[in-house]
């Protein structure tokens, strides 16, 4: 096991590099009139977004029907079609897919990234990550430190697979470890991590997920489980309230933090607070930001 950890600074970034350059920009332009159930999305080369419907196709234009009325469009000129269902759409407005679904601050949903999918994230400035889904199951995420005026060897790495288990209409479970691995002068064991399960009822829009871990340091496991409670609330197109929860073993106050996640198609950004609940308890918490980029 040992001879695992010492693979996983190596391993990362050959991971990172792997990921780097499978990057791709995909183009769909496919046009035809949809069914009853579906509305299209078109992206025009100069990036305007029209919703609405394909009524009838020419040579060299079409005629599309939008909310607020009837236009023709040079097929030159379309970059990209894009199809979805009617339930997707919420009081006449599509609301593109989460784009950070997988986690709620940094702990895990129950989600897993689709294949091929990925993510490049960064935690409070000093820690990137980057996740990539493998198949539409397996999700492997890692990262490392960059504080600055130490050395490459001295900075904290981590790989975080996940496995989805099973998905249902609303609930999904999955299961994963965070393998961390320390500089020596930090911890006499120098790699140390969580197994754990994660349970999630909802959809990606508005879900809690229960969470519960065993950590270990080295080949030593901990007696106790520590437990997360959270949850995502969609509030707008672009605005979610998210909640992310902790209670350790043999610590009586739990951590918890709350903030709004701001996202568009592909960004997200994340801003909250995080304090215990004591006799120390700081309103309205120690800042918390993040963002992630999805790809």
């Amino acid at each position: 096991m040992q001879y695992v950890y010492t693979l996983m600074k190596p391993a990362a970034l050959t991971f990172f590099t792997i990921v780097l350059f499978t990057l791709r920009v995909q183009s769909q332009t496919d046009i035809h009139i949809p069914d009853s159930l579906h509305i299209q999305i078109i992206t025009m080369s100069d990036g305007t977004k029209l919703q609405g419907r394909t009524l009838e196709i020419f040579s060299s234009e079409i005629r599309f029907e939008t909310s607020f009325g009837m236009c023709t469009l040079a097929k030159e000129k379309i970059s990209n079609v894009e199809e979805i269902p009617l339930s997707l759409l919420t009081n006449g407005e599509y609301w593109f897919e989460n784009p950070n679904a997988t986690r709620l601050f940094f702990g895990p949903t129950a989600f897993t990234l689709k294949q091929s999918k990925g993510y490049i994230a960064d935690y409070y400035v000093f820690f990137p990550a980057i996740a990539y889904g493998i198949t539409d199951d397996i999700t492997i995420a890692g990262g490392s430190s960059i504080f600055p005026g130490i050395d490459f060897d001295e900075q904290i790495f981590y790989v975080a697979p996940k496995i989805g288990l099973a998905t249902s209409e609303n609930l999904s479970l999955a299961a994963g470890a965070l393998l961390i691995q320390l500089p020596n002068d930090i911890n006499k064991h120098s790699t140390i991590g969580v197994i754990y399960g994660v349970g999630t009822y909802g959809n990606t829009n508005e879900s809690i997920t229960l969470g519960i871990g065993y950590g270990y340091s080295e080949k030593t496991f901990t007696d106790k489980p520590m437990v997360m409670l959270g949850g995502e609330k969609r509030i707008s197109k672009n605005f979610a309230f998210v909640s992310e929860n902790w209670m350790f073993p043999d610590i009586n106050a739990p951590m918890v933090s709350y903030g709004i996640r701001f996202f568009g198609e592909s960004l997200s950004v994340d801003f909250a607070f995080v304090t215990p609940v004591d006799e120390n308890f700081l309103f309205p918490g120690i800042p918390y930001i993040d963002f992630a980029y999805t790809f």
